[in-house]
């Protein structure tokens, strides 16, 4: 700091704001009002917890425990609080006693609110809201909110009660003596600290008090990835995860023919499917398909997925790939890697993936385009014979059912495109638990309730769901009807089928913290020699490694010398064993999960896996030890190989087109642009840039949005469109002919494309989109006046005057329909 700038501080006048300086005019009536505040707000919080007892629909074996488990957390929780907004508290009361109070109780009632909201959410997904919501965009996270809840006037009621309760609350003082209040703020005090202490149960996520459990694992969040930055990443320059591939042994081959033809492999991912719900498990017989699949198939009994939440399949199933900071898909600058969609590619199959939502959602179409998945269906290319699911009371649906998702997928797999890898996931066992005919499912769940062995508390639980086991048996139907089709096909012979689970179902109880990760996976198919259930220890990790090493071992592949797995591989051993370590992402950020021999360890605690797949509580402190550095090893690792780029070299990378990379000139321009802007915000911005003629920064500022959001249609018109403008027509056919394909649904694309066919003298094509605009119902007139034009300029009067006919006969009064037509005469 120069002496200028000490000058003019010096000369400023700081009484007025200096603390010290100040009379505190804190007497003991402010204290005792504050403390008021303080248990008001922890009362309010008992009562949002006894809300949250009673209405939750998972068992709960001992409900005074858990009242006063929640109770103590809930009362530490407000003390917490209380002292953070103390000094808050102090300082605006030296200015005005009544502002001071005026604005803690302000703060305090936000904070009730916060408290309710995250109860809601809670009961809703069966999880506390920590640092997983920084894994997710707004967008994201206010379509995974939307579809949970059914908004209604009702619905706000709570968020007025709760804190009118806690203002009566604050109230009531008036009616107990000074003394007596502080003296049972003193007593809970030593009761619930004693409790706190001997009971170790208390620190259990469930009976966390939510905002000090949203807050407490944010900060440890941020604390780790402090950590981990302050570890030198740049003092290295390995590949720690690279191999040669002859290490991943062909465990394969023993149960599968081998035929003269590459064989097809569809992957099926069915949402939520845990292995709790098939095979004779807790809560099986609602998938009667898939365990009737179980016995013709090789299973794995004690199958692991990498991620408690769908962001973390793709990756781990087709890629065994390392999570990153926030789950692999979640890293915006994508580090080079192998996936079995871009080596199957490379070696001549056809890559396709189905689903009924959004690509877009947790970035999955990123990690598609990245690999080279040749077709990509979500729900915007379902066309008008389909039905998409209902929508909630907000008005929003995840997309289309899975009868429609497998309807799809069999009416689009082309036969003559030989091999083929075909992905589908499945969407309909997922919050809200929407699907067709509801009603006679959830009566099935009834009837075989009715009939079932099973004990009467856990009849009731199931009861207490049947939407969600009536969903396990309409997607189980659906995936019977799937396979019956397919069955049909000439290339049934040939086909290696793959079904998993990407987690478990998260809104029915779950017995312990392993049993969110432990999903079905079964290999079934014609080829197989013999059907075998393992009882070792897998996961998604090991999928793609085994594929892999048995197609290239077997057929004629493109040598694979060098690999980059998690994985080393599935294990056909029979016996319960497990020689994998597997860390675990809980949700988006939280690696504090890890699978060490037969031992889980999570969030610092040690239990211990039986061969049932069930866990219970040790007490190993050298172990725990190892444990923890090895999981600790790992996340170094973790960082270090995302975010430096080295995961498999691009040197070897042969099977991937990179995204667009973009200078340091042209990143300066996009941040002048993009700074503070959302990409709608952006999109604007670039047609505004368009419209002056700046072709060159309104295509950077397209390719900068479409780096993020390939699927971004309206940036890939404006792009194709600014290509036109500068007569670079068969540039510009390329691109909007991309984005036809991406949104064969959306009418600007025709518009666009008719427009640059006008524009360069190509009127002989327009009518193949014209034809495809037909098929898929496009209903905006100005693409049939646009097909008018072209065949008027084509010397096709009368093709031209039923085209505009037909248009005019709903637009009667359209002046430049009724000039046009007057023109053909």
């Amino acid at each position: 700091m120069g002496h200028n700038d000490q000058k003019g501080i010096s000369n400023n006048t700081l009484k007025p704001l200096n603390i010290t300086t100040m009379k505190l005019k804190l007497e003991n009536s402010d204290i005792y009002k504050y403390v008021c505040l303080t248990l008001a707000l922890i009362g309010t919080f008992w009562i949002i917890s006894l809300f949250e007892v009673f209405n939750s629909k998972s068992i709960v074996e001992n409900i005074l425990l858990t009242i006063l488990y929640k109770f103590t957390n809930d009362f530490w929780g407000g003390f917490i609080i209380s002292l953070f907004t103390f000094p808050i508290f102090i300082l605006i009361n030296t200015f005005s006693k009544k502002k001071a109070l005026v604005v803690v109780k302000v703060l305090f009632v936000l904070l009730i609110i916060g408290q309710f909201s995250l109860v809601k959410y809670s009961l809703t997904t069966m999880l506390n809201l920590g640092a997983d919501i920084l894994g997710y965009s707004f967008d994201d996270a206010f379509s995974t909110v939307s579809v949970s809840e059914s908004i209604s006037i009702t619905y706000f009621f709570p968020f007025i009660i709760f804190p009118l309760i806690f203002l009566i609350l604050y109230f009531l003082r008036t009616y107990i003596h000074d003394r007596k209040l502080i003296g049972i703020g003193a007593i809970l005090f030593i009761l619930l600290g004693c409790i706190k202490l001997i009971f170790s149960s208390t620190s259990d996520s469930k009976h966390q008090n939510k905002i000090a459990f949203f807050v407490s694992d944010i900060v440890k969040f941020q604390n780790e990835k402090s950590l981990l930055s302050a570890y030198n990443l740049n003092d290295r320059d390995d590949y720690p995860l690279l191999r040669p591939s002859h290490e991943i042994k062909d465990v394969l081959s023993p149960f599968l023919e081998t035929k003269d033809e590459k064989p097809n492999i569809v992957v099926i991912v069915v949402e939520g499917l845990g292995s709790e719900f098939v095979n004779g498990s807790t809560y099986s017989g609602f998938t009667p398909y898939i365990d009737s699949l179980i016995p013709k198939s090789l299973y794995w009994n004690n199958f692991i997925s990498t991620t408690g939440r769908s962001f973390g399949i793709l990756p781990s199933l087709l890629g065994s790939l390392p999570y990153g900071e926030k789950g692999f898909l979640e890293i915006t600058d994508t580090p080079s890697h192998l996936s079995l969609i871009s080596v199957l590619k490379a070696n001549g199959y056809y890559t396709s993936y189905y689903s009924g939502g959004p690509s877009s959602f947790d970035r999955k179409v990123n990690f598609l385009e990245y690999n080279g998945v040749q077709k990509l269906i979500d729900e915007n290319k379902y066309g008008s014979d389909y039905t998409k699911t209902a929508s909630n009371d907000g008005g929003f649906s995840w997309g289309y059912p899975d009868s429609e998702i497998f309807r799809k997928a069999l009416t689009s797999f082309n036969i003559e495109k030989q091999p083929r890898l075909d992905i589908v996931m499945t969407l309909s066992t997922h919050e809200p638990f929407e699907f067709p005919k509801k009603q006679e499912y959830m009566a099935e769940v009834e009837n075989r309730l009715k009939i079932s062995k099973k004990s009467e508390a856990l009849k009731k639980q199931i009861a207490n769901h049947k939407d969600i086991f009536g969903c396990l048996l309409y997607t189980d139907n659906a995936l019977k009807d799937f396979m019956a089709g397919y069955a049909q096909r000439p290339d049934y012979e040939n086909t290696i089928f793959i079904i998993t689970g990407d987690h478990r179902l998260i809104p029915i109880t779950q017995k312990d913290k392993l049993c969110r990760f432990h999903v079905p996976f079964l290999i079934y198919s014609p080829m197989l020699k013999k059907a075998e259930t393992f009882k070792s220890v897998s996961s998604h990790w090991d999928v793609t490694p085994s594929l892999l090493s048995h197609l290239v071992n077997n057929y004629r592949f493109k040598p694979l010398n060098k690999v980059a797995w998690m994985g080393k591989g599935l294990d056909t051993a029979k016996q319960f064993r497990n020689i994998h370590k597997i860390p675990l992402m809980r949700y988006k950020g939280s690696l504090n999960d890890f699978i060490y021999e037969d031992y889980l360890y999570s969030n610092g605690e040690l239990f211990k896996i039986n061969e049932s797949f069930g866990t219970y509580k040790v007490i190993e402190e050298a172990l725990t030890k190892t444990v923890a550095d090895s999981l600790l090893a790992f996340k170094k690792m973790n960082a270090y190989v995302t975010q430096r780029n080295r995961i498999f070299p691009d040197s070897l990378n042969i099977y991937i087109t990179p995204k667009t990379k973009f200078s340091e000139k042209q990143l300066a321009t996009i941040k002048k642009y993009a700074d503070d802007k959302t990409f709608d915000e952006l999109l604007l911005i670039a047609r505004d840039v368009a419209f002056k003629k700046q072709y060159d920064t309104a295509r950077l500022l397209c390719d900068y949005i479409l780096n993020e959001y390939p699927n971004y249609t309206d940036a890939r018109i404006l792009k194709g469109r600014t290509l036109a403008w500068q007569q670079d027509y068969e540039a510009s056919e390329k691109e909007l002919l991309n984005a036809l394909q991406r949104s064969p649904y959306y009418d600007d694309t025709y518009l666009a494309i008719l427009d640059m066919y006008w524009w360069s003298g190509q009127e002989d094509k327009s009518l193949e989109v014209f034809n495809k605009a037909l098929k898929n119902e496009v209903k905006n007139p100005e693409v049939s006046f646009k097909m008018a034009k072209a065949f008027k300029r084509s010397d096709k009067t009368k093709n031209a005057l039923t085209l505009i006919d037909s248009v005019i006969k709903i637009h009667p009064n359209n002046s430049a329909y009724l000039t046009f037509k007057k023109s053909l005469h």
